[in-house]
């Protein structure tokens, strides 16, 4: 049921408070634009090195989420319909990545998967963090997998245990259950915690810069301009890269609505 607006004092003071945070959320991304000048926007955008790096951010960021879906989803199950030893220490591991500083979680991935950690075991299958693809995905994912691993969970928590139940006495194995009737119903979550796993993915910096500076993201490639040429030839890239999260976030909100 949703109130029905009034002009009172109330109302008043949350528009007020409301157009506040707005203001600061949208002002910035909005003197990107306006600041840039249209003449820069279309120079960077012809800018191989620029196009070539979103489209990097956006490949690993999503190859990230994937990863994530096929390992997060039976993780944020178990932790929605049983309990277990340990599951409040799970839970808090699972959240640990969102409260350290970006830096530190680099460090951590580096000490861990470089050529001193279990870096040597991985590249025995020729796979390699240091400098390569991989070592982006694995700083984004350790970052931003929290974000669809609690959103599956919370989704899974509001379907009926009932319907799963229903499904197995009229004879569905547990795997179908889980793909007919659990995630379906968790849809909305899911698809929601997977956008922003992949926004928060595509604006790592701390983490990615320590694995691997080179091939650069966007973030680090920001950066990498900022520090040797200033905010003008940085503040370009900045705008190109949220025009074009911003455009394909729509778009992907705009199909997953009309699932709904």
């Amino acid at each position: 049921m949703k109130l029905t607006y009034k002009n009172n004092s109330f109302n008043i003071a949350l528009i007020v408070l409301a157009v506040i945070i707005v203001f600061f959320l949208s002002v910035p991304i909005l003197k990107m634009f306006v600041g840039v000048g249209s003449d820069k926007l279309i120079d960077t955008i012809k800018d191989g090195e620029v196009i070539s790096s979103i489209l990097l951010t956006m490949k690993v960021s999503l190859w990230a989420m994937i990863f994530v879906i096929f390992t997060g989803l039976p993780l944020a199950y178990l932790i929605a319909r049983y309990d277990f030893f340990g599951k409040s220490f799970l839970e808090a591991i699972i959240d640990i990545p969102i409260m350290i500083p970006h830096t530190a979680a680099g460090i951590a991935l580096l000490s861990t998967f470089g050529d001193t950690g279990l870096g040597g075991f991985f590249k025995i299958f020729g796979i390699e963090f240091v400098g390569t693809e991989y070592g982006i995905m694995i700083a984004m994912m350790f970052l931003s997998a929290p974000f669809l691993i609690n959103a599956a969970k919370d989704g899974f928590r509001k379907v009926d245990p009932k319907l799963e139940k229903v499904a197995r006495t009229l004879g569905a194995s547990p795997f179908r259950v889980f793909f007919a009737i659990s995630i379906p119903n968790a849809r909305k979550d899911i698809v929601n915690g997977a956008l922003m796993m992949w926004s928060r993915g595509l604006g790592e910096f701390g983490a990615v810069i320590i694995l691997v500076y080179h091939p650069m993201t966007t973030p680090v490639l920001i950066f990498d301009r900022f520090s040797s040429y200033g905010l003008s030839y940085s503040a370009p890239v900045a705008a190109v890269i949220i025009g074009f999260s911003a455009l394909v976030f729509l778009i992907i909100r705009f199909i997953a609505n009309r699932f709904d």
